[in-house]
């Protein structure tokens, strides 16, 4: 559709022409203009040829007018609204219900079960818990390490006196004299290496850990590490002469290092191990390597026929 001869173009869409909020159209005949402005009237019609503006049919000299081509109809742009963009992409949280290492998801830890009986000779590849009890100087913690380390399998050792000297401020020392702050410390540590020991054997690695306890305590000593393990852990007893206990306990040093008394006590008390039910090694003759045979030999006993306790 084309205006009318002489009829004004739309004027261009931007800033300035006009109020805000306003869309220019083209003035078209007989189509209202913008709301407040006045309309504008319709151009006279063309004129014939030699026709004068004003006259009544009288001719005037000259050559005829030429026409001016009609003008285009320009299309008012209209705003075009852009198309919504889609929202990004949420990053959806890994679930929390496992307990994670890198990348590595680790099994919950549990009770521990009682490894079956190995085809061959010793422990062989059997996956177990084992607690290694015996006085101060009784060579437990050398022992339980060697053992650990001599196994085809993976086996961890897990010393109590280790994880109890992990508290380096506030530290609650029994040789300083036994309270309730040594006292709770011994229990969380138990507690720590339980937790320890499971996590280990949930992965399936052996554990070996080690700990000086009463059987006039089974409530706080041998009961309270079947809860913290489960009923799967395999206790031995190693317990040497005295003399040999006070002769490895003279060379230690440092808060491991007790007077003579206060072994000869601790040895005293391990003696009621005896009848108990629990398998007794007596270290006095043996070296190291020694008792680590006779160790694994023990719990393969042990495996085969787990004793009351």
């Amino acid at each position: 559709m084309q205006h009318a001869v002489g009829a004004p173009l739309p004027p261009p869409q931007g800033p300035g022409n006009g109020p805000a909020g306003w869309t220019h159209q083209a003035q078209h005949p007989g189509h209202p203009g913008p709301p407040g402005r006045p309309p504008i009237p319709p151009p006279p019609p063309p004129m014939g040829h030699g026709q004068v503006p004003g006259g009544h049919g009288r001719s005037a000299p000259g050559p005829a007018p030429q026409h001016a081509p009609a003008p285009q109809h320009v299309p008012v742009p209209q705003h075009v609204p852009a198309p919504p963009q889609a929202p990004a992409p949420q990053h959806t949280p890994a679930p929390g219900s496992r307990e994670t290492s890198g990348h590595v998801q680790l099994p919950p830890g549990g009770p521990v079960p009682l490894p079956a009986y190995p085809a061959e000779a010793g422990t062989g590849a059997a996956t177990l818990a084992v607690l290694l009890i015996g006085p101060a100087g009784a060579g437990k913690t050398t022992v339980a390490r060697l053992w650990a380390a001599r196994r085809r399998v993976p086996t961890a050792h897990v010393s109590l006196d280790d994880v109890r000297e992990w508290v380096c401020s506030g530290f609650a020392d029994p040789q300083a004299g036994w309270n309730d702050h040594s006292e709770a410390q011994y229990r969380l540590a138990r507690r720590t290496c339980g937790f320890a020991a499971r996590n280990f054997l949930a992965n399936g690695i052996s554990c070996i850990l080690d700990d000086a306890v009463f059987p006039d305590r089974p409530v706080v000593g041998l009961g309270g590490w079947k809860r913290h393990v489960g009923p799967g852990l395999l206790p031995v007893v190693l317990l040497p002469g005295l003399e040999i206990v006070l002769e490895r306990n003279a060379a230690r040093s440092g808060n491991r290092r007790l007077s003579d008394e206060e072994v000869a006590r601790i040895h005293g008390r391990m003696a009621g191990w005896y009848g108990s039910g629990l398998p007794i090694i007596d270290n006095s003759t043996y070296d190291v390597e020694t008792t680590a045979r006779v160790l694994d030999d023990v719990l393969a006993r042990s495996i085969a026929s787990p004793p009351a306790w």
